[in-house]
């Protein structure tokens, strides 16, 4: 079943904002690596991969379903220079919740609708963000325990370069 037009444009701009998470987690990385945090960094970039992967998977619905796949603007990410490792988890907290709703506004479109052939698409979204959300408040919960202790950044800094990378063309399952 085609999607509506309104649903179209909805998922359209859903792909762009996955698109614009992958960047806004770039520029996030790159300030971990401004200051010498490598394996946060290499967390940050894995995030940015990710992100890729999950608008990857809104294009194939929207082309599966028959209708047009399209990246809108893309703003800058709006990430200052000079922040604190705190910052950048709690920016990069922000964005998830940006992410968790525009789902759930999407998600609750496609219903209003009846559109329930994007219903396995958008539970598995939903469960996504949810983890997202999480880990990241995890993380921004351990940094205020550490605060500005260097060897327990660093510390953090190792564990996070810890996670396994994959690529952006791989299935997010």
């Amino acid at each position: 079943m085609k999607l509506s037009d309104s649903l179209e444009k909805k998922f359209q701009d859903q792909i762009t904002l996955e698109f614009a998470a992958s960047i806004t987690y770039r520029q996030l990385a790159i300030e971990a690596d401004e200051q010498d945090l490598t394996g946060i960094a290499a967390w940050l970039r894995h995030q940015a991969d990710e992100e890729i992967v999950h608008a990857n998977k809104f294009i194939q619905h929207v082309s599966d379903r028959g209708n047009h796949a399209a990246i809108g603007t893309i703003e800058a990410p709006g990430v200052k220079a000079g922040l604190s490792v705190l910052e950048i988890f709690e920016a990069a907290l922000a964005h998830e919740e940006k992410v968790s709703e525009a789902i759930r506004d999407l998600y609750r479109a496609a219903d209003k609708e009846g559109d329930y052939d994007s219903r396995p698409l958008l539970n598995w979204f939903v469960d996504e963000q949810i983890e997202e959300e999480a880990t990241v408040s995890e993380i921004v919960g351990r940094v205020k325990l550490i605060g500005e202790d260097g060897s327990g950044l660093l510390r953090l800094d190792s564990e996070l370069g810890q996670r396994p990378t994959s690529s952006t063309e791989a299935d997010a399952e």
